[in-house]
């Protein structure tokens, strides 16, 4: 009885070592990224809408004229929306489980599928198309201590454009990032494969 008690006790500390590191391993990753962001974005990590954990918003606002500044010709607009994800899920996977091997992927394809439409959706909610506006492009990070194979290639393949008034008030794309804090793999999709020189370091 002891000895069950005993071997309980150390598969319990075991779970919440491994809790605590995964959870340490992919908000000291999402906090590097923040704060490599800041230099040019508008970083909040508060009363962001579930279920991201960060967003930011760069914003740039240039003005062109013919020779005097009182003779503007164009304004130009280019932003950029991002969107950042945790998946937590692998935690509370072990702990339901009850054995430190119950860590694994759990990010299926079908929820890559379902937080890219979410952050498209609500990067275009953020956009005000006009005249001057050149382009604004929402891009979503998602961090996780495993990836299925199949979420990896779902990444790469991921594709969202908009084009307003047939471009003349500019358009947005999609670009995105699938980092494996585990083994600091990064897959991205197509647009988006300078990302992976945010991740290059950690």
């Amino acid at each position: 009885m002891l000895r069950k008690f005993f071997l309980l006790f150390l598969l319990t500390i075991t779970l919440n070592i491994l809790t605590i590191s995964v959870t340490m391993n992919s908000n000291g990753v999402l906090e590097k990224l923040l704060h490599s962001f800041e230099d040019y974005y508008t970083v909040s990590t508060s009363n962001v809408a579930a279920p991201f954990v960060a967003e930011a918003e760069f914003k740039s606002h240039n003005e062109q004229y013919m020779l005097v500044r009182v003779a503007k010709i164009a304004d130009i607009d280019s932003n950029d929306f991002v969107f950042f994800y945790i998946d937590d899920e692998i935690l509370t996977q072990a702990q339901n489980d009850g054995r430190a091997g119950a860590v694994s992927a759990s990010l299926p394809p079908e929820k890559i599928t379902e937080l890219s439409e979410l952050a498209w959706e609500r990067g275009l909610s953020k956009i005000t198309p006009y005249y001057g506006h050149r382009n604004s492009d929402v891009t979503l990070i998602i961090l996780a201590e495993k990836f299925p194979e199949d979420s990896f290639k779902t990444v790469k393949k991921l594709k969202f454009y908009k084009s307003y008034k047939f471009g003349l008030y500019g358009w947005s794309a999609f670009r995105a990032l699938a980092y494996e804090t585990s083994t600091g793999r990064a897959v991205t999709n197509r647009r988006g494969s300078d990302l992976k020189k945010l991740v290059g370091s950690l």
